[in-house]
């Protein structure tokens, strides 16, 4: 970030959110856009927005932009995945967390993939997930260490 009063601003937003003050976030990262476009403020920005005025669309485009604009950072994942998960999307909220893992190990990543219990895929695919014999097969094929 080139303008420190941008960065002042977005360091106080950061502090907000984790004081669990999300309007006081936004409005950080909000003045903080204003002069500075970067991927990080677009990316908190756009978290902000669809937590706190419920503008998903939005918010998933802010943090696309700022995933285009440096595609390594985890954190543009981490606040795209929980947009999803904010507009009940958790298939999508963990190929995103996903995605953000192969960039390097991130704990808050993981964290939340650990929290949603992502779940393995069926043993036996043409039958639904809750079929007595995929449900049997699995936990049978789990507890004996083949899955």
């Amino acid at each position: 970030m080139q303008n420190s009063e941008a960065e002042r601003s977005f360091h106080q937003g950061l502090a907000a959110l984790e004081e669990g003050n999300g309007p006081a976030a936004l409005a950080c990262f909000e003045k903080a856009a204003t002069t500075s476009r970067s991927p990080e403020i677009l990316s908190y920005l756009g978290y902000s927005l669809a937590c706190e005025r419920g503008q998903i669309q939005k918010g998933i485009e802010l943090c696309n932009k700022a995933i285009a604009t440096d595609p390594t950072n985890p954190r543009h994942y981490l606040n795209l995945g929980k947009i999803h998960l904010a507009a009940n999307d958790r298939a999508t909220a963990i190929v995103v967390f996903r995605e953000g893992l192969c960039f390097g190990p991130d704990e808050r990543l993981v964290a939340e993939l650990d929290a949603l219990g992502a779940r393995k895929p069926v043993t036996i695919k043409f039958l639904p997930r809750d079929h007595f014999l995929n449900k049997w097969l699995g936990i049978i094929l789990d507890r004996l260490g083949l899955r």
